[in-house]
């Protein structure tokens, strides 16, 4: 009897243990569920991983993307300008269905802002490192996407990432470098596409033109060897709606 109790027991244990992992390892968060430091979500193929980390000698944390076989590249940050200093701290959804990222000393320090109120709100972590907001009804194409971190890149142009201007919602796509290896708050570079008479992508620090590429010739940017590859297509976008590379 004590036999088939202590094996009912480990029997159960490894379930735990298992559903636990599966759960970590899940790449969606619903308002049912939510992630805590120490946790992460990630993207189906293994290739991406969102959690919480603190920036070489800091020791602020920081909500973000990053590759899973480089866990030190990190190629997104949400939290940039509101470091968390508490660690009770996870992210989920709110009554509202915003993400965002709730203190339970500090409240909200984070919040995906939405224009529009999902019913059935999951985000979920792509595999392109895109984190996107849709109804859970909904499909799953760019269109459906209520909210997408794609939108609001950091320093790094990821694969189906855009440089430009969304129009329509008034809203720049740009890059900017971090202020320091240990503070990923926005630093005094950025990187985006200017669209005053033909357009050219540039490079700032601060306000002053830093150095820029020639201007779009139909088929790449001119005197910019940098962006001349076989390995991908060069594709500008201008319409009413968006002007984006």
């Amino acid at each position: 009897m004590e036999i088939n109790l202590l094996y009912i027991y480990i029997f159960s244990s490894l379930i735990f243990l298992l559903h636990m992992e599966l759960s970590l390892a899940a790449d969606t968060i619903t308002p049912e569920t939510f992630i805590r430091d120490g946790e992460k979500l990630v993207s189906s193929s293994q290739r991406f991983e969102l959690g919480f980390f603190s920036p070489r000698n800091s020791k602020k944390r920081y909500l973000g993307v990053w590759y899973k076989k480089i866990p030190d590249t990190v190629v997104w940050v949400a939290n940039r300008n509101s470091p968390i200093f508490n660690p009770n701290t996870a992210l989920t959804f709110s009554n509202n269905g915003y993400l965002v990222l709730l203190s339970q000393r500090n409240g909200i320090i984070w919040s995906s802002n939405m224009s529009r109120k999902a019913e059935n709100p999951i985000a979920q972590l792509l595999d392109t490192g895109n984190l996107v907001i849709r109804d859970n009804s909904s499909g799953h194409t760019t269109e459906s996407y209520l909210w997408q971190s794609f939108d609001y890149p950091t320093d790094t142009l990821l694969e189906g990432m855009k440089l430009g201007w969304d129009l329509k919602n008034g809203l720049e796509r740009y890059l900017s470098s971090w202020e320091s290896t240990d503070d990923p708050s926005p630093g005094k570079f950025t990187f985006r596409l200017v669209i005053q008479a033909i357009p050219k992508i540039c490079a700032y620090n601060g306000s002053v033109e830093y150095t820029c590429t020639g201007p779009w010739n139909g088929v790449a940017f001119g005197a910019a060897p940098t962006f001349t590859s076989f390995l991908y297509e060069q594709v500008l976008v201008q319409g009413k709606d968006e002007i984006s590379f």
